[in-house]
């Protein structure tokens, strides 16, 4: 008899996931839940979790030649069929290695009152939403649940990791990825404004990409025929729900406001839109 996630002890459980141990391994498995403005929605978005894994496991292999990442096998038990997938344990960073491509979300904030993220210099004069000279590395602090990631400076998110060189490597890495994933994207009509990753270490290999990779949940991805720069763009992720939130003045302290069907529905097809243009699967 294979184990049902009930025989497994709950090793973590995030916003969006759970984690659970199975000897040496971790199995994550992705819900339905939707988090805006770090705050768990009460409504879930069907199919979410599979969009999550599954895309997820689209970018390991598409990116495996550029960095070892945590994926062993799609081995769940069978209620995580789809949404689960089977995973090394790892050291985890305690930064979140962020690549912007484009002017959004908090780098747009930040650059309005300072001129910078993240302490890096951009050009004057840049609208919201516009393509930045080249993508840039923007570290980030991973907060405790219910608080608000922040950003940080490289020097900062250096002292934190307590490794320099390891850092600028993370970097590197960092921004190999996000190139591979908009070159990609950009090729099926997405553009991919901006992601976060996160990265591990494990016996023998420094760097392992993990959780999950350029999702809907994790990336800014907007169709590249509606791109106007000037104001936020349409896009393919929970922006969108976030616009809702915003729009019936929900001031994003928890309880977090209920879905309404139309709003459900449209979230999902979003979602399913984007998995589907990306990976070239139903």
């Amino acid at each position: 008899m294979s184990p049902t996630l009930a025989d497994l002890k709950l090793h973590a459980s995030g916003k969006v996931r759970e984690i659970y141990e199975d000897g040496d391994e971790l199995i994550m498995v992705a819900s339905d839940r939707i988090s805006v403005y770090d705050v768990i929605l009460p409504t879930e978005i069907p199919d979410k979790g599979r969009v999550l894994t599954q895309m997820s496991l689209f970018w390991f292999e598409l990116t495996g030649d550029i960095c070892p990442n945590h994926f062993i096998s799609e081995d769940v038990p069978p209620e995580a069929a789809g949404r689960g997938m089977r995973v090394r344990k790892l050291q985890m960073y305690p930064v979140e290695c962020v690549v912007r491509g484009y002017l959004s979300g908090s780098g747009w904030r930040e650059y309005r009152e300072s001129g910078a993220i993240c302490g890096i210099e951009l050009p004057e004069g840049l609208r919201e939403s516009d393509k930045l000279p080249e993508p840039i590395f923007t570290p980030a602090t991973k907060a405790d649940l219910g608080d608000h990631d922040e950003n940080i400076d490289f020097d900062r998110a250096a002292e934190i990791i307590g490794d320099r060189p390891l850092l600028e490597e993370l970097r590197r890495v960092s921004l190999e990825i996000y190139r591979r994933g908009a070159e990609h994207a950009g090729g099926r009509g997405i553009i991919l404004a901006d992601t976060k990753f996160e990265f591990g270490s494990s016996p023998g290999a420094e760097i392992v990409l993990a959780d999950e990779v350029l999702t809907p949940d994790s990336s800014r991805f907007w169709p590249a025929d509606q791109y106007e720069p000037g104001s936020s763009q349409p896009s393919f992720d929970k922006q969108y729900v976030r616009d809702y939130a915003d729009s019936i003045g929900w001031d994003h302290t928890p309880p977090g406001p209920e879905l309404p069907d139309e709003v459900v529905e449209n979230t999902r097809a979003k979602y399913l839109e984007a998995f589907e243009r990306i990976t070239d699967r139903r």
